[in-house]
């Protein structure tokens, strides 16, 4: 298992910021999808808890990863599984001791991000569009290791590029929340 600390910034942005994003930063051809299972147990235990649990397909790698909220940022327990596994997974459920949380989980949501990043002063900026649904949104996130200088390096962003900040809900929340 992999384990890190990660500590981002992100506002919900229109369309068109997206859009513009894009072409400022020249990442129009840039653009891959991932897409995010996620997983709970019927009474939804780990979003009471304020952690996620999913399971997310790039390309054809697949990885199982817990995100729990900390004092700074979140604290991620990464475990890269094989495709096959993957698929056992989200047909069957699981126990989730194997990632280090008590329950048994079944796949309650998903969701696919268009995801476009580049580096950006101390840290990596993502542009990405959701689809969950019958739902589409755009978002930025600023991912960094130092809090401090993240927030005031993602506030500049956007006061630079006069987005207004529109608090984003965690994209676990939006799919579940969205599901048919």
């Amino acid at each position: 298992m992999i384990k890190n600390k990660e500590i981002e910034f992100k506002t919900f942005i229109t369309e068109n910021d997206y859009l513009n994003l894009l072409k400022e930063f020249e990442l129009e051809n840039n653009i891959f999808p991932q897409t995010n299972f996620y997983f709970d147990t019927p009474d939804t235990k780990l979003m009471n808890e304020k952690t996620v649990l999913r399971i997310r397909q790039k390309g054809s790698n697949y990885k199982l990863t817990k995100k729990t909220r900390a004092e700074v940022g979140a604290d991620e327990t990464h475990l890269f599984i094989s495709k096959e596994k993957a698929e056992e997974l989200l047909k069957n459920g699981f126990d989730a001791n194997i990632i280090g949380l008590p329950y048994y989980v079944n796949k309650i949501a998903e969701l696919t991000t268009y995801r476009a990043s580049t580096p950006y002063k101390n840290g990596t900026l993502f542009l990405d569009k959701s689809v969950y649904y019958d739902n589409i949104d755009y978002e930025i996130e600023y991912e960094v290791d130092d809090s401090h200088q993240g927030l005031i390096d993602f506030q500049g962003f956007l006061d630079n590029h006069n987005i207004e900040f529109k608090e984003s809900i965690r994209k676990s929340k939006r799919a579940y929340d969205h599901r048919k």
